[in-house]
This record gives structure tokens, C-alpha cells and sequence, in this order.
């Protein structure tokens, strides 16, 4: 599954000749004292280095931090258990951390908040969350005016258990939903009868989840449906997150029963994402080869599925609208254009490339809804039969994102989610009879953000590519070349960078900071040639182009290296371990978070690594190979470095990333570092990847994120 980036809205939520560096010498690091409130801290715990090593077309790659990847090693064990004590210690006596915690959790007690509206049958289907309630409950309610009921709640194991995904069967009469424990991702899918709410015998493990996302497909009958599921192991065995395959499931049979229909031998990292259109049981399959490449297009017609799209037709996404499946191809077209496949097959263009790149299809009366963006900027359009273009939304032209869409063919009305910066998330009814739009459900938030401002300025990245940066701030926070600042990107896996909520950051606001977020290559703001410049061989655009927005926020004097910080998380870990080796002298802290750093070693089984090669590109390939180890952090760090502050995080259950990946890239900071700045790791062990976290993690770590960048950066906070 794609390396899913933090939201950005929550702080939690060279040459070949480089590889045969030394390992430096623990004896040979130089004396230092991490002073974190005036007062000598005690070193980090030490971490001893073994004699290890990698050929790789004919280089010789030293690692001597090989063994904490074995997470059953004793010794590796008390090593996390010392790390953490070391961290929590340090994080205890910032003493902006009390005041901020507060703060953080106040503003993120919001009134009851709504995500992933469905419509199927004519009840709505969606997630409610209550803070400080840990998981969000899986709702229902006939559309519009019917009465809300709970269906499923998982909060009985204090936050534990969350729901992974859910689908209606076409007449709403069923609920197929996925839980999973501890942060692991790896789905059960259970059914639920929505009529009388109970529970049905139905129990389906192995469900996706992780290294592939999760899929369902119901039968038009309602007696069944196609799911995505990873091979049953052996008694006493862990399951293999590989070699996914659809089965088929009949309602009431046991879960052995289930018959391979689709997939089997197709690819070890196979994902499917099903296409449903609820109101008629059509299916369609977007199959992938691994992360961030384009998908096949096949048509289901019961156990029969049928290739319509090769992946020379680039398709990105695709919905049902008025019995054709519409598909957004990217061949010949960077912003995309869009076909239509009929029951015969056969694919017809229906809307050339316009202005704005396709994020996203939705069925609506006899014709369809288009989302758009270019960087920061996201729209929607509609279209009407014949793909007639029919109107602009009348939605903010500034400062949102767009989120689900809850619609069906032959109905005039849409349920639209949306969010921006200063915009808690909001679900706005659109009739496209009238093109009248009416807010039907907002958050309330726990302060006021209307005097928030939003400012956009450009970074010139090394080849000269423009990089948008939107800037926020309060009044009075004036561009004085000092104020604490912290910088967000992601950078990769198709996905963008877009304008959200930023609830408890406002914390940071309040007291002089500023926030920034660039739209950088390796996403799809802007498109697939965005998204190509910044994979495989051209993934340092990415790194050049976050550096070419840290440098624009200095040269327009919002901050200076003395205060400025930075923050990523999965993909976006590895492109702040990039910032950290190449450029240590231009931040003065950073926080990255569950983050690939040893990139010769992530693509090996472990976790996500295989997913990730139509990304990363692979380096069995020699000039993949050379071009991934002239980036790979853990590769690139040199002793005696003036490294900034440094606070890196993981979970033990990650099915995305590797633990291991934090462990050596922490220790190889702290035997380096000729800084008295700390470089700390924290590890938390019964958690993810970030996914499915309870409210009161995330609470949590937007909090001890917010207070490391206060203490590093000298953020002004009462105490």
C-alpha cells in the first residue's frame, strides 16, 4: 500500500565511493553533552557496531548497525527499552511541554467530527468520532433527514481496535466492515446485518491491510462478495503480506471455504483497489504492481474479470457513473483525460486534458463530478451527459482540499467533504439541478482560526522548477528573518500535498510561530509529470526541491537556519533524512517520523521495502543503484558533523516500514554527531504506522512534536 503520508494538518498526527566510507569508531566520537535546559544531560545510550557488510555491484557497503534489525534479539530489545528512557527524560525537562500539551489537547477537543460519507441504497454510511472517544464509530441514517444509529463501535478495548474500511452492499442491507489491532493494519473483515444490527457469524481474516489496502466488491444479489485477502498460513505461522489474491465469499459459509477468483500468480506485491458502484453491483479491479505505478483495468461479471486498460493507459482512478466505468488515464496526458468502458469493453474518450490535474471521479445524475487541482489550489467540476461541461462548484478557490464524495448515478445531489487550513471539515449538499451548494454538517472547532493568514510564496528548486509554499501565520507575526518555523513536505507515491485543517497546530501560531507546507515533485498536485520528475532516478528533485523551499522562507525572512524546522513522515522520513546528511548546517531541527533511511535495505521482505520498487525504482538495476545510494541517508552520515536536533519515531507494528529503519539511522546520528544537540528515538510498542491510531496518540505526538520544535527552535511559551 502507498507510503500514506502524515496528515499534514497534525505534527504527529553522491558517488558509489561514498558507500565505503569507515564506520566510524565509537572511541573516536568526540566528547559532547546534550544541554537541554541549561543542565548536563547524559549521553544517549551506546550502541556498539558489528562487522557487516553488502556487495552490491561490486561496492562494498559497510553496515555495522545491521543488527538492530532483528527485533527478537535480546540485545536489541534493551537497546529500544534504553532509547526510550533516554527520550522520554529529554522530552520531560523541555519546559515548553506542560503548557503546550495543554494547549494542544484543548484545541483538539472539537464538536463530533464525520469522515468517509458512502451512500448505497439510500442510506448513508460514515465514521463519527467524538473527542476525546479513541476510535471513531461506524454510523448509518436513510439520506437526508433519517435518524443517526450507531453500528459498530470499537472503543471497548480502550482504543485498540479500529475499523479499517467498510462497504455497503448495493441496497444498504449489509455492512461488510474491517477492524484491526495494535497499529498492525492487517484486516478481519466481519458483515453486519444494518436492518437489525446484528452481527453476522461471518469472519474473515487476512484481509489486506498494510503492505496492500484493504477491498470489497458485493455481489448484486447481496449474498456475497469478492474481497482482498492475503494467503492463510500455515498453524503457528505469521501470514505472508504478499501474493494478495480476490476471493469470494458467500454469506454464511466459513472463511476456508473462500475460492481464489482473481490474482492467483498475478505479482508478489499485487494491490487491488475494487470499484464499486453500490446502487448496481458493478465492479471494476485496479490492479498495481507494487506502489506508485499505474494500474490494469479489469471489469468483473461474476467470476469472470476481464482486462480493458493496459498499464501503457497510465489510469490513476476510476468510478462508475450511469453504467460505464470512467477512468482517468494519464497517457499523452499529464493532467489527465478521461474514458468511458462500456460491458463490451471497450474504452471511449469522453474529456480531453483541461486545466487542473484529475484527483478524482464521481457519479452524479446523468453525467459526473471531476476533482482538480494545481499545487495548493483544488476544485470541482461538473459534467453532465455526453460530458458536457456544466459548472465550477461554488466552493472557496483558495485554501481547501477536497475529500469523499458521496453520490449516485441518477440522483441530482452530492454529498461533498471538504477541509482548509483555517476550515475544520465540513460535508456541503451540491444540487446539480441548481448548482446550489448548502453546508449540512461542519466541526465546530475550540477556537477562533478566521485570523489565521495564508500567504503563498515560491522556492526555485536546482533545475529551475517553481515550488509553491503556502505560509500561515497569525496577525502581528510579522517576516522579521527570525520567527520559529516549521517547514512540511511528503514528496512521493502519487499523493499530494493539500490544504487541511490545521487544528492543534494553532498552538504553534499563537506564540509567534509559523507553519509552511510545499507542494514539492514526487506527489500529483500538478500532474504525473509532477509525480515522474520525482521517482525512480529523478527522486533527488524531491530532496532539491524541499531544500529550495526551506531557502525561499529565508530569503522572504520568515526565519533563519537558526530557527528553522522541519517535519516528515513515512516517504517523508526518508526525504528528512535526506535534508539532515546533505544539507545539516541549514536546519536547526527536525522531526521525522516511522521514515525510510537505510534505502539499500528496504527493499528486501521486510515490511513495505518490495511494494515500493515502482517508487524507488530497484537497485538490482546499476544506475538505480547508484543513484539511490548517492541519497540514502543512513549511507551518508559522516563523523564529527555538526548534526541539527533530531527526533525520529517509529512504531513496533509497522507493516509500512521497518522499525529497524529509525533504530540504525538514530544510532548512526548519535556516534556521529559533533553537535551538543540532541538526537533522540522514540519507539512506541503497540502501535503502526499511524494508521487507526487513537485520538489519544495523536493528541500525543502532535504534542511532544510541537514541544521538541518550541525547545529547539525557541519558541516563546509560558511555562
Amino acid at each position: 500500500m502507498r507510503l500514506a503520508p502524515l496528515a499534514a494538518t497534525l505534527l504527529f498526527a553522491g558517488a558509489a565511493a561514498a558507500a565505503q566510507l569507515p564506520p566510524v569508531s565509537p572511541s573516536a566520537k568526540p566528547p559532547r553533552e546534550v544541554a537541554l535546559i541549561g543542565e548536563s544531560q547524559p549521553l544517549p545510550p551506546p550502541t556498539p557496531q558489528q562487522a557487516a557488510s553488502s556487495e552490491l555491484h561490486g561496492v562494498s557497503v559497510a553496515d555495522p548497525y545491521r543488527w538492530l534489525e532483528n527485533p527478537d534479539d535480546p540485545a536489541v530489545r534493551q537497546w529500544i527499552a534504553a532509547q526510550n528512557a533516554y527520550t522520554e527524560a529529554a522530552l520531560a525537562a523541555m519546559p515548553q511541554g506542560k503548557a503546550l500539551t495543554a494547549r494542544v489537547r484543548q484545541l483538539a477537543i472539537t464538536s463530533t467530527a464525520r469522515t468517509g460519507p458512502m451512500l448505497a441504497g439510500g442510506t448513508l454510511f460514515y465514521l463519527q468520532q467524538t473527542p476525546p472517544q479513541p476510535q471513531p464509530v461506524l454510523m448509518a441514517k436513510a439520506w437526508p433527514d433519517g435518524a443517526a444509529k450507531v453500528l459498530v463501535d470499537p472503543n471497548t478495548d480502550h482504543g485498540g481496535t479500529a475499523i479499517t474500511a467498510y462497504w455497503p452492499s448495493p441496497r444498504g442491507r449489509y455492512l461488510a466492515y474491517g477492524t484491526a489491532e495494535g497499529g498492525s493494519e492487517l484486516t478481519t473483515i466481519r458483515v453486519l446485518d444494518v436492518v437489525s444490527g446484528k452481527t453476522l457469524p461471518d469472519t474473515l481474516p487476512w484481509a489486506g491491510g498494510g503492505t496492500t489496502p484493504q477491498g470489497l466488491a458485493w455481489d448484486a444479489d447481496e449474498r456475497g462478495f469478492s474481497y482482498v485477502r492475503f494467503a492463510p498460513p500455515a498453524p503457528g505461522q505469521e501470514v505472508e503480506q504478499f501474493h494478495a489474491t480476490l476471493v469470494h465469499h458467500a454469506l454464511g459459509q466459513a472463511a476456508a471455504a473462500d475460492r481464489v477468483v482473481f490474482g492467483q500468480g498475478y505479482s508478489k506485491t499485487a494491490e487491488y483497489v475494487l470499484v464499486n458502484a453500490p446502487a448496481s453491483a458493478q465492479a471494476a479491479v485496479l490492479a498495481y504492481d507494487g506502489d506508485g505505478g499505474p494500474a490494469e483495468v479489469f471489469l468483473q461479471h461474476g467470476d469472470r474479470f476481464t482486462r480493458v486498460l493496459d498499464r501503457g493507459a497510465n489510469v490513476r482512478t476510476a468510478a462508475w457513473a450511469n453504467g460505464r466505468l470512467y477512468a482517468a488515464a494519464f497517457r499523452d496526458a499529464p493532467r489527465g483525460r478521461i474514458v468511458a468502458i462500456g460491458d463490451d469493453g471497450k474504452a471511449v474518450p469522453v474529456l480531453a486534458e483541461r486545466e487542473g490535474a484529475i484527483q478524482q471521479i464521481a457519479p452524479l445524475g446523468d453525467g459526473f463530478l471531476v476533482v482538480r487541482s494545481w499545487g495548493p489550489d483544488w476544485w470541482v467540476e461538473q459534467y453532465g451527459a455526453g460530458a458536457k461541461f456544466v459548472r465550477r462548484l461554488p466552493l472557496p478557490e483558495h485554501g481547501i482540499g477536497i475529500g469523499e464524495i458521496a453520490s449516485e448515478s441518477g440522483q441530482p445531489k452530492a454529498l461533498i467533504s471538504y477541509s482548509g487550513w483555517t476550515t475544520p471539515a465540513r460535508w456541503a449538499e451540491y444540487d446539480g439541478n441548481t448548482g446550489t451548494l448548502k453546508t449540512v454538517f461542519e466541526v465546530k472547532p475550540a477556537a477562533d482560526y478566521s485570523k489565521v493568514v495564508a500567504r503563498r510564496i515560491d522556492g526555485t528548486s536546482k533545475d529551475g522548477t517553481k515550488i509553491p509554499v503556502t505560509v500561515l501565520s497569525l496577525p502581528g507575526t510579522t517576516a522579521n528573518g527570525k520567527r520559529p518555523a516549521i517547514l512540511y513536505s511528503y514528496g512521493g507515491f502519487d499523493l499530494p500535498v493539500k490544504p487541511g485543517f490545521i487544528g492543534p497546530n494553532l498552538a504553534w501560531l499563537e506564540h509567534g510561530g509559523v507553519l509552511a507546507y510545499a507542494n514539492i515533485r514526487g506527489g500529483n498536485e500538478n500532474g504525473q509529470l509532477w509525480h515522474a520528475q520525482g521517482q525512480q532516478l529523478h527522486k533527488q528533485n524531491v530532496f532539491d526541491d524541499f531544500h529550495a523551499a526551506a531557502l525561499a522562507l529565508i530569503d522572504a525572512r520568515w526565519t533563519n537556519r537558526a530557527h528553522l524546522g522541519i517535519l516528515g513522515g513515512s516517504n517523508g522520513g526518508l526525504l528528512m533524512g535526506t535534508q539532515i546528511v546533505q544539507h545539516p548546517g541549514d536546519y536547526r531541527a527536525v522531526v521525522a517520523r516511522v521514515g525510510i533511511y537505510d534505502m539499500l535495505r528496504h527493499e528486501t521482505d521486510f515490511a513495505n521495502g518490495p511494494y515500493n520498487i515502482p517508487e524507488y525504482g530497484s537497485i538490482a538495476d546499476p544506475a538505480q543503484f547508484k543513484a539511490t545510494l548517492a541519497y540514502s541517508p543512513l549511507q551518508h552520515v559522516q563523523a564529527n558533523t555538526a548534526y541539527p536536533a533530531v527526533l525520529l519515531t517509529t512504531g513496533e507494528n509497522d507493516p509500512r516500514v521497518a522499525p529497524w529503519q529509525s533504530r540504525k539511522f538514530a544510532a548512526a546520528l548519535q556516534n556521529a554527531t559533533a553537535s551538543p544537540r540532541p538526537i533522540l528515538l522514540l519507539t512506541r510498542m503497540n502501535a503502526g504506522h499511524g494508521v487507526g491510531a487513537p485520538f489519544s496518540q495523536r493528541v500525543g505526538d502532535t504534542a511532544i512534536g510541537l514541544t521538541f520544535f518550541a525547545h529547539e527552535l525557541g519558541l516563546g511559551v509560558e511555562k
